[in-house]
């Protein structure tokens, strides 16, 4: 090198080492690990509620009738998440995937179900399958918010409703009798009254069991018509059940939709609305449908692929808990939702388990994730927009849910302000509507306390997504006192392996390693970002925390 350089001058070579060395470094930087879906740290928002990056979309369609507290638009959309995105809001809490409410376009009237009037603002009122929702954004909003969440390592979920359409109200007449059914209401007593009903009173139920052809909707027709695009849908419609050989039934029109979402923007995966009320079956058949595009946009966009995954699907069963692993009981059948198209289903008993130790609670998820429901998840939470019993209505236990959500065997899913304790009890509010207030942006501005709480979240965060063995590895106690733990996670050639002390004395502590790690072994501790060696089986850590989370440093 010095003969080759032999004419560079001293100050050139200087530079030169110091881009070899940072180009060094920023390889190192990247050898990041494998983004494993089991073991994902999942954002969920109502697009809604979450940052309004654009106040010229927040009205229209006439929208400007009063609503009853928090149900009307507020002015939440695309742009604003796409903000919040770049100013690296989710990096700083370990975020690797988001999940939004439904963008597809809304019905425009509104119904009044005793809570004062209610818009779509939720996002699972559907108009119309094929186009977003102008107060959410655009096309060209959605296509820019993926590829910042992607350049991010983010991954994205949409939300898919095939099982009804919004509302009938007097802007939105229901659809023909052929497409969905106005009666009878669900009783769910058994399989069928809660499969061939509506989900409530006036919402329209798409006949998803009919394979008989039928023509579109002559609301659609006509709004297509209007808005000069009749044609275009008409010829894409044709290409697609030429292609498919599927019969024209309804289910297959709106699966149509839902994957040009796919084909078109690259989405990672789809959480799919009130799955356990349309026949099992369809979920197989929507999920080939699902990779068949993801294929196809894969091979389009080779240079903007993010791994080998599959598409990735998580079912919303009602009441589905992960003690009956596999099955969810309707009472008078059993049905596998693993078997029908899904990755993961959504874990309703969650918050009931967290009530119970650390190590009761950890060492049960892993036994049946790495048991019985081997290679498949659950997603954990603690709240959502629509559970009115959340583990902590009242915001008091903000450091425990942290560590009890983000360090669980399975996925883990933050709900909007979980992490920022956003208020869940919102004054003169009516039903769900209380769970989905505005993101309280001005504390985590402005306020020391909750940028402290994010802080905690944070770091937990971060290090389940740097280490896929938190969430989905195998779990084994070390000491029960103080509490500690190991997680090791392997697929192939790869290997991940954490040590993971709680309730530990503030200030000098001594963890046992030496099941996990050889004495030499350089650790890193993510909690209070020290280094430490592990010396006859064993690190002392001096820290004023009492959590630690150990791995190998990089």
């Amino acid at each position: 090198m010095l003969v080759k350089y032999k004419n560079i001058n001293f100050l050139t070579l200087l530079l030169l080492s110091l881009l070899m060395t940072s180009c060094g470094n920023e390889k190192t930087d990247k050898a990041e690990a494998p983004f494993v879906w089991e073991a994902a740290n999942v954002y969920f928002m109502l697009t809604d509620r979450f940052h309004n990056g654009d106040t010229s979309n927040d009205t229209h369609f006439g929208r400007d009738s009063e609503t009853g507290v928090l149900r009307g638009f507020e002015g939440g959309d695309l742009k604003g998440i796409t903000k919040k995105i770049e100013e690296g809001y989710f990096d700083r809490l370990g975020v690797n995937a988001i999940w939004m409410t439904p963008l597809m376009e809304q019905v425009h009237g509104f119904v009044d179900e005793g809570t004062g009037n209610t818009y779509g603002y939720h996002g699972y009122w559907m108009k119309d399958w094929t186009v977003l929702d102008p107060n959410f954004g655009t096309k060209e909003d959605l296509k820019q918010m993926i590829e910042t969440a992607h350049a991010h390592g983010i991954r994205v979920l949409l939300d898919a409703v095939i099982n009804h359409t919004g509302p009938s109200t007097e802007l939105d007449p229901a659809w023909e009798s052929e497409w969905v059914r106005t009666s009878p209401a669900c009783t769910y007593k058994n399989y069928e009254t809660t499969v061939s009903c509506t989900l409530v009173e006036n919402l329209p139920d798409i006949k998803t069991e009919s394979d008989q052809a039928v023509a579109l909707p002559k609301e659609l027709v006509a709004k297509w018509k209007s808005e000069g695009r009749y044609e275009t849908e008409m010829a894409e419609l044709k290409v697609f059940f030429d292609r498919t050989g599927l019969p024209k039934a309804p289910r297959f029109y709106i699966m149509k939709w839902l994957t040009d979402y796919i084909e078109e923007f690259g989405i990672d995966g789809y959480r799919v609305d009130t799955v356990k009320h349309t026949e099992e079956s369809i979920w197989k058949e929507f999920k080939e449908l699902c990779n068949y595009s993801f294929d196809v946009w894969k091979k389009n966009n080779p240079e903007k692929v993010l791994d080998d995954n599959d598409f990735f699907t998580v079912a919303e069963v009602y009441n589905f808990n992960i003690s009956t692993a596999t099955a969810f009981d309707f009472g008078d059948k059993k049905v596998n939702y693993y078997d029908n198209g899904f990755n993961s289903v959504i874990n309703f008993e969650f918050k009931y388990n967290a009530e119970s130790s650390y190590e009761e609670l950890f060492s049960r998820y892993s036994a049946i994730l790495n048991g019985e429901l081997k290679g498949k998840s659950v997603m954990n939470y603690f709240t959502s927009h629509d559970d009115g019993q959340p583990f902590d209505a009242k915001r008091e236990k903000n450091y425990e849910s942290a560590i009890k959500l983000l360090l669980t065997p399975g996925i883990s899913q933050i709900y909007y302000g979980d992490e920022s304790d956003r208020p869940l009890i919102i004054e003169n509010t009516n039903g769900d509507a209380t769970l989905r207030s505005l993101m309280n942006w001005d504390a985590i501005e402005n306020a020391k306390e909750t940028q402290q709480k994010i802080t905690h979240w944070g770091k937990l965060g971060n290090f389940r997504t740097q280490h896929p063995s938190v969430g989905a590895g195998v779990h084994t106690m070390i000491t029960e006192k103080p509490y500690s733990f190991s997680r090791i996670y392997k697929k192939g050639t790869y290997e991940d392996k954490v040590v993971v002390g709680l309730d530990q004395p503030k200030g000098v502590k001594k963890l046992s390693v030496g099941s996990v790690y050889e004495d030499g072994a350089v650790l890193f501790d993510e909690y209070s970002n020290s280094e430490v060696t592990v010396r006859n089986g064993s690190v002392e850590i001096d820290s004023p925390f009492d959590i630690v989370l150990l791995a190998l440093k990089n």
